[in-house]
């Protein structure tokens, strides 16, 4: 059975990409714990990130950097990067910004405006 990321990635649920390329693709986070927050994930599925063919491991690896240096350009903040691999069996990475009025481990409760307001902030061709 596929993940809901590989569902993702095969276009059969939507999400708010901001970047795609040939090996990984990245969207946000429908639960987010700042806004901004987008996970980056591998097109192939894997449960964990060791796990990945070195190849894989470093697209996905290149894809956060890109990311995250675009995001803190964009958003004006500096990116936290995690790998926690417990929520979804495929590979994965969060990377959110963080301020002094992060508190950590929260949910926001986006609009669909706000989404899209992001989706368009930090898009990355």
């Amino acid at each position: 059975m596929s993940s809901v990321f590989t569902k993702i990635v095969q276009g059969e649920i939507p999400c708010y990409k901001v970047y795609e390329d040939e090996k990984t693709l990245a969207f946000l986070d429908i639960a987010p714990e700042a806004p901004g927050h987008t996970l980056v994930i591998p097109k192939v599925e894997v449960d964990k990130v060791y796990d990945l063919e070195d190849e894989d491991y470093r697209a996905l690896m290149a894809a956060v950097k890109k990311l995250a240096k675009h995001m803190e350009e964009v958003l004006g903040e500096r990116m936290q990067i995690k790998i926690v691999g417990i929520d979804v069996p495929h590979a994965h990475v969060h990377v959110l910004p963080v301020n002094e009025n992060w508190a950590g481990e929260r949910e926001l409760e986006p609009t669909e405006e706000e989404f899209r307001e992001m989706q368009e902030k930090l898009k990355l061709d």
